[in-house]
């Protein structure tokens, strides 16, 4: 299944990549890959995962306090959000129509 990060998406994602690395060289990393994991679980069951809407899922990310917002559109999964679980959490809904 192809991943495609809307724009504010990717921007936070990669912040948030910086911020955990200041906090200890090497942690960004490791939340990057445990993202990428979440990617791995959401594309082999992208059905699996909570709904917050009718079109949108979230799938938590481990060991970090984040959850990858999705929609799933055919063979095509969009990354809405990768969003803390304490900051904003709904702010993801001004980016879905």
């Amino acid at each position: 299944m192809k991943v495609s990060f809307l724009l504010t998406a990717q921007s936070e994602f990669e912040e948030t990549i910086d911020y955990y690395d200041e906090q200890r060289t090497g942690l960004g990393l490791e939340f990057l890959a445990e993202v990428g994991q979440a990617l791995e679980r959401i594309s082999h069951y992208p059905e699996a995962w909570s709904q917050l809407s009718s079109r949108i899922r979230r799938c938590l990310v481990n060991r970090f306090p984040y959850s990858v917002i999705y929609e799933v559109r055919s063979e095509l999964l969009i990354i809405v959000a990768i969003q803390h679980h304490h900051r904003k959490p709904e702010s993801w809904l001004t980016r879905v129509k």
